[in-house]
């Protein structure tokens, strides 16, 4: 399992954070579960209003991220699953996301939570959920890492 060695951080105060999540709408489970763990994060780093966004797909998560970056959102949250089956499209997809996030972090400057599971069976997806007897709950940690992230680039920029 990929979370082990994880590191353990202390909740900081987000509050003046200006936070948006965009979540896709494929594998409704396992999505609910990612946004589950999103709403937990935020609560726990004291953001108490976020906007959320729905899209199609993992693959239409950067356009979304890069437009919400482009309104002054200080960390977005993307959110998706991708499950291999038996094309390559698994991979494509895969790909078209995490360069795309990547490239809306840098060229927005923005943090960019990387909620986007890609694995190979429905299993690993459930396990990594943050759902009731999830082994990992990587809305959570997204959304934590997001906003350590912002709060980092805002002590930059002073």
């Amino acid at each position: 399992m990929s979370g082990d060695g994880a590191p353990t951080t202390e909740p900081v105060d987000c509050s003046d954070l200006r936070v948006a999540v965009v979540a896709a709408s494929w594998h409704t489970e396992v999505m609910d579960g990612l946004l589950a763990g999103t709403r937990r994060a935020l609560e726990t780093h004291g953001v108490a209003e976020h906007r959320l966004e729905r899209v199609p797909g993992t693959f239409e998560l950067p356009v979304v991220a890069s437009a919400l970056a482009g309104k002054g959102y200080d960390a977005v949250v993307a959110l998706g699953v991708v499950i291999r089956g038996g094309t390559p499209h698994f991979e494509y997809v895969c790909s078209a996301a995490t360069d795309g996030l990547t490239r809306v972090a840098l060229d927005h400057t923005v943090a960019i939570g990387f909620g986007v599971l890609t694995c190979d069976t429905d299993e690993q997806a459930f396990d990594r959920a943050g759902l009731e007897g999830s082994k990992e709950d990587k809305g959570y940690e997204a959304t934590s890492a997001a906003l350590l992230t912002a709060r980092s680039i805002k002590q930059i920029r002073g």
